[in-house]
């Protein structure tokens, strides 16, 4: 029982600190376009692990999380205000790249995807698939398909 209170504590403190976000005057943190990947709290309710990540990448992130660090103290208070929580975890923010890589995973699908489109001799692949299902056709109706006699 105690998983779904540790589960549901998890996602109101993302939901929170991603509000909260938006009032830290902290040119490290209101700079870069940051999220919140994931918040884990341990189990005991005093630690609560904050993944942070910057569209710009790692070293953003690295950045906005010493940002994170020094507003600390005002960023517990309002999670505190908002939840009503008898004892707020205390938070470690921890830099990731969650977003600039999925980012490159995008641009390398995209990337893929136009070229893709392209055949080998630069004609359109998806003329030449045309081509090709209409002589699957062919082919099956002439080997002899129902009521050729």
């Amino acid at each position: 029982m105690a998983s779904f209170r540790i589960d549901r504590t998890n996602e109101d403190i993302l939901r929170e600190l991603t509000a909260i976000l938006r009032t830290v005057k902290d040119p490290r943190v209101a700079g870069p376009m940051l999220s919140i990947v994931r918040v884990e709290v341990t189990s005991d309710m005093s630690y609560a692990k904050v993944y942070v990540s910057a569209m710009e990448g790692l070293d953003a992130a690295k950045s906005a999380v010493k940002g994170l660090v020094s507003a600390q103290g005002y960023i517990r208070h309002a999670l505190g205000t908002a939840l009503h929580l008898r004892h707020v975890p205390e938070l470690r923010f921890i830099p990731d790249d969650s977003i600039a890589y999925s980012a490159g995973i995008a641009k390398t699908l995209s990337d893929l995807e136009r070229a893709g489109k392209r055949g080998p001799g630069g004609e359109s692949r998806q003329s030449g698939q045309r081509e090709q299902s209409e002589q699957e056709e062919e082919s099956h109706t002439s080997e002899g398909g129902p009521a050729d006699e």
